[in-house]
């Protein structure tokens, strides 16, 4: 257990969900401050994704931090893809490859989500199909903190206190952001 209240995964438990080889990543999180270019990168991504796979593109959406103006963020863009059934892998992953995206995570016990990296653009492509709660939750997120600053400079805090950390992995990062999340969210839905 660390000082957050959490037990990390081991390599062990990441890996069964990696597409390739778990890299350890042992070092700081860079964080940069927001960038006015990002939501022009996800646009763009956005566009290409969608010429790809067309109509099986149900729903493309720009979350995670470079969605909020004034948060600072790992200089990588996070983007949803909603397709109508993430585990129909064939039905958009080759197409997706053939144009240089990379299928790094496959996550059957969360939501079935997929992720792909991109090919020109450092992203995030979270793959989950159509009617997954995650996708409504993500996106409000990104919503709340767009429009809720003392929210947005706790989230800032708990970024830049944890990214000084040195992580084993990112997503030991990411998970330690859990809890501030559902603080955060818990106001977000009124429960606060």
């Amino acid at each position: 257990m660390n000082d957050f209240n959490m037990i990390l995964r081991t390599d062990e438990e990441l890996q069964k969900n990696i597409v390739g080889k778990l890299e350890p990543h042992n070092a700081q999180i860079t964080l940069v401050e927001y960038d006015h270019q990002w939501p022009e990168l996800f646009n763009f991504e956005a566009k290409r994704i969608h010429s790809i796979l067309g109509q099986k593109a149900v729903r493309i959406e720009h979350v995670g931090s470079t969605s909020v103006p004034g948060l600072c963020a790992k200089p990588i863009i996070d983007i949803v893809l909603v397709v109508k059934d993430s585990t129909d892998e064939q039905s958009y992953i080759p197409a997706l490859e053939k144009e240089g995206y990379t299928l790094r995570v496959r996550e059957p016990e969360w939501f079935e989500h997929r992720l792909l990296k991109g090919s020109n653009i450092d992203i995030n492509l979270h793959v989950f199909s159509d009617g997954v709660s995650e996708v409504d939750r993500m996106v409000k997120f990104r919503d709340w903190l767009r429009t809720h600053q003392a929210d947005r400079d706790q989230y800032a805090r708990v970024k830049r206190k944890l990214a000084k950390r040195v992580w084993r992995h990112v997503q030991h990062y990411a998970d330690a952001k859990t809890s501030a999340i559902q603080e955060i969210m818990e106001r977000a839905n009124g429960v606060k």
